[in-house]
């Protein structure tokens, strides 16, 4: 009989145990801005659904996927798929998308020119320093008829597959949090549309150029892979993918960010 009770005993404390982890709020890695904004109403709703969160802001956009693989986050919210991608590739992450949030068509400014075309020779312009976020700008600049850059290249292409440059554009590598902050030493520069909010830029009055809004880097919710079937990421899924978040989002946003999902 005392075995019985001990060993019983044992079964609640670990059932217990279980309960209490699951009462740890998820923490969720978000850049400052959008993805934030955003998060606190999906919170909000996923509370209703049993879910505690707590959101945990980034600055970069290196630190939240480092943060999710050692296992201090639970999921991130900040990046598109062709960064994840790029990551997973590089970095050996373990790391899986699991919805679409959003889309931010990238925006390029100026605070010297109205337009493109009035770039000056030798005009230096800014661009972010990861590969992902680089290579993008380079098409929309190829896109918009300023660069040719190597076929081969695609979402990689560096400063160095540019084979055209009629106006000896001069690329300078920053960190896209740093861009908008940037614009006064700079000619132009193509800012990512969460930090251009952030930095009280309007993409809509004050970019010079967009990318197409026809772009495949729709932004994702990601998780580690062992997590991905675990019942509070559908839940997580349900409360980003509900009307009420797609109702903010063309409210908040003004169609500076758009629904991906």
């Amino acid at each position: 009989m005392q075995k019985r009770t001990f060993l019983s005993t044992i079964a609640f404390a670990l059932v217990a145990g279980t309960a209490l982890a699951q009462d740890k709020p998820l923490k969720i890695g978000v850049t400052a801005g959008p993805h934030a904004q955003i998060f606190e109403q999906v919170k909000r709703i996923a509370e209703k659904d049993g879910l505690k969160i707590q959101i945990v802001e980034f600055s970069d956009y290196i630190q939240p996927n480092a943060a999710l693989a050692a296992g201090d986050l639970d999921a991130n919210s900040y990046q598109h798929q062709p960064f994840l991608d790029l990551q997973v590739k590089d970095r050996g992450y373990k790391l899986v998308s699991v919805a679409q949030t959003v889309n931010y068509p990238i925006g390029l400014y100026s605070k010297k020119v109205k337009d493109l075309k009035d770039l000056k020779e030798g005009a230096r312009f800014g661009i972010p320093n990861d590969p992902t976020n680089g290579g993008r700008v380079l098409l929309v600049l190829q896109d918009k008829g300023l660069i040719k850059i190597k076929p081969s290249a695609g979402l990689k292409a560096t400063p160095l597959d540019v084979t055209e440059n009629p106006k000896k554009l001069k690329f300078v590598e920053l960190e896209a949090a740093q861009l908008a902050r940037s614009l006064d030493d700079l000619d132009a520069a193509a800012v990512n549309t969460n930090f251009a909010l952030s930095a009280g830029l309007n993409p809509g009055r004050d970019a010079i150029a967009q990318e197409s809004a026809k772009s495949p880097y729709v932004n994702v919710l990601v998780v580690r892979e062992q997590d991905k079937a675990q019942p509070w990421v559908a839940k997580l899924v349900k409360a980003y993918h509900s009307d009420e978040i797609r109702k903010f989002i063309q409210t908040e946003f003004k169609g500076a960010v758009l629904a991906g999902f």
